[in-house]
């Protein structure tokens, strides 16, 4: 009987145990025998959508606090200064102010589409915090037509907004 230790016992501190060697097996990639990643904890989890909405009720802060509608709080939108012309976002800040006021109404006849965009978020932005509180991962891949329709609606409400019949649309 050989008393010569195996290379597995190879002297080490008392108690230390030897990390085991993990040899692939022909054919498979080496990632296959990375040890699993450790699941983060709740709070780390949810720190990514608290510190968003903190960001988001703080960007609603202000401009609830500081009025849009009054001027040289803010830039004038530089297409609408340019070519006299809405954009999409013109009236945002004045519907994010009357939505920070509770005045829903008021957010809409400034910018509509914006105060569907805030619904968008909120709903997105629910279920974030709850796939992230249990540890499941959110992805939201939207197809290329997805895109294009949002593109689309973007400009037909530009486009719709600075035409006579649309100007319920304009802020």
């Amino acid at each position: 009987m050989d008393a010569s230790p195996s290379p597995a016992a190879a002297p080490g501190p008392p108690g230390h145990q030897p990390a085991p060697v993990v040899v692939p097996a022909p054919g498979h990639p080496a990632s296959a025998f990375l040890p699993a990643p450790v699941p983060a904890s709740p709070f780390r989890r949810l720190v990514t959508p608290v510190a968003v909405m903190a960001a988001v009720i703080g960007a609603f802060g202000y401009v609830g606090a500081v009025d849009p509608n009054q001027p040289g709080h803010y830039p004038v939108c530089p297409m609408l200064q340019v070519t006299g012309l809405f954009c999409p976002g013109c009236g945002g800040l004045r519907s994010a102010h009357a939505v920070a006021h509770g005045d829903i109404a008021a957010a809409f006849g400034s910018n509509a589409l914006a105060v569907v965009g805030y619904a968008i978020f909120a709903a997105v932005w629910v279920v974030w915090m709850v796939r992230a509180s249990r540890g499941m991962p959110v992805r939201i891949n939207l197809a290329p037509a997805y895109w294009w329709g949002i593109g689309a609606v973007l400009l037909i409400f530009t486009v719709v907004r600075n035409l006579p019949f649309g100007s319920v649309l304009a802020p």
